[in-house]
């Protein structure tokens, strides 16, 4: 687990954060277990939108190396005030999860604050959520190396998705005994930070997981390959139970997961699928 998040700031706020990144990398580390742990929100941070809106990013971190958790939005997944829903994952995956959904507040939102508690292996886990200049991130743009996110189409030549999630990407509907094609074209910059390595292969690479659903969800393949040179990437989805479900469509450049810290660059999309029954 990374001990402090690298963010832009001015010589104070640098100061102090690194303060806090040397108390926290002091402390004693837990031994990593595979089960039995707690689940913990991740602020990642805030970011300006055009219409004047913040946006807040958010992740988790799932102390277990294999347990995975679901948790339905109620009294054991919560943010408030406004809760307790509002557009947190109810499935987590094993370890970090980077910037998986956002909450987008009105520009007068000032000095307040919203808090995401989980309850998971009867432990409990709080994390406030706010507007302060310390944690002001670029999840579109790094400004040091000018990478920026991939790029996720649905089609060919259909709307493209880069950087956090906001909404749905695509909706689909199948039936319980039908597996579900899911087909997204992936394309890059191929700009290398400066502490990454060139690798072989398409410039990004693409993740399908779970982020809310009443029944499992199995992928023939959790990372299909990213087709060089016209950046499609296919899998099927299967779900054991009928209803709404979200997945999360993830895409990494080499900067890889959650940037090296960075916030930026990768892309997070949320497709919606209604399962009926057979």
């Amino acid at each position: 687990m990374r001990a402090c998040r690298r963010a832009v700031a001015t010589t104070s706020a640098a100061a102090a954060a690194i303060a806090v990144c040397t108390l926290a990398a002091q402390l004693p580390l837990e031994p990593f277990k595979d089960t039995g742990q707690s689940v913990t929100g991740a602020f990642e941070g805030w970011y300006a939108n055009s219409d004047g809106t913040v946006t807040l990013l958010v992740g988790y971190f799932n102390r277990n190396q294999k347990e995975t958790i679901d948790i339905p939005v109620g009294p054991n997944n919560r943010i408030e005030p406004g809760g307790p829903d509002q557009g947190q994952p109810t499935h987590f995956l094993p370890r970090r999860q980077w910037g998986v959904f956002t909450i987008a507040v009105p520009r007068d939102f000032g000095d307040k604050k919203l808090t995401w508690t989980l309850v998971a292996n009867r432990q409990t886990t709080s994390i406030p959520m706010s507007l302060n200049p310390l944690w002001v991130v670029e999840p579109f743009k790094a400004a040091g190396t000018g990478n920026t996110p991939p790029i996720v189409k649905f089609e060919p030549a259909g709307t493209a998705y880069q950087g956090p999630p906001r909404g749905a990407g695509a909706s689909f509907s199948t039936k319980l005994s039908e597996p579900l094609t899911l087909t997204v074209w992936v394309t890059d910059d191929a700009r290398l930070p400066p502490e990454a390595r060139s690798r072989p292969g398409p410039p990004a690479t693409l993740s399908w997981s779970t982020f809310r659903g009443p029944g499992a969800v199995t992928f023939t393949e959790v990372g299909p390959k990213v087709d060089q040179a016209s950046g499609k990437a296919t899998t099927t989805a299967t779900f054991s139970w009928p209803g709404e479900y979200i997945l999360r469509a993830q895409a990494n450049d080499a900067s890889g997961d959650g940037g090296a810290g960075f916030q930026c660059c990768w892309t997070n999309v949320h497709v919606k699928v209604t399962v009926s029954p057979p």
